[in-house]
């Protein structure tokens, strides 16, 4: 919870990566890439996982650190969507929706640092 009583739940940012999390597990479901699968929703989890956790902890230097690293898997996130799309994992349709929700979370991620430094 920050100074303001907010807690992680009540993150825009935060629900958003929590729905992508899930969206990735479903999209990736029936996936016999079993090395593949497992690091991808690794990577999308560790988004919303690292907002919540920067979220709980005491003071806005670590709240900035684990933001950044949330903002790091939303990369990686996005490269394996990539791949996932050139190895047909996923059709282009809807991989191209992940990546580009991916790119709003970083976008969303990148503000809230800055918003922290203020």
């Amino acid at each position: 919870m920050n100074s303001d009583g907010e807690t992680f739940e009540q993150l825009e940012v935060w629900r958003r990566a929590q729905a992508l999390s899930i969206e990735v597990y479903r999209a990736h479901a029936e996936c016999r890439d079993w090395g593949f699968r497992d690091q991808i929703t690794r990577a999308g989890n560790s988004i919303a996982d690292n907002i919540a956790e920067g979220a709980e902890r005491s003071g806005k230097a670590e709240f900035k650190q684990f933001l950044s690293y949330a903002k790091g898997f939303a990369g990686e996130t996005r490269s394996q969507m990539l791949r996932a799309i050139a190895l047909a994992y996923i059709t282009e349709e809807r991989g191209r929706a992940l990546v580009d929700e991916l790119r709003r979370i970083s976008r969303m991620i990148h503000a809230l640092i800055q918003s922290l430094d203020r």
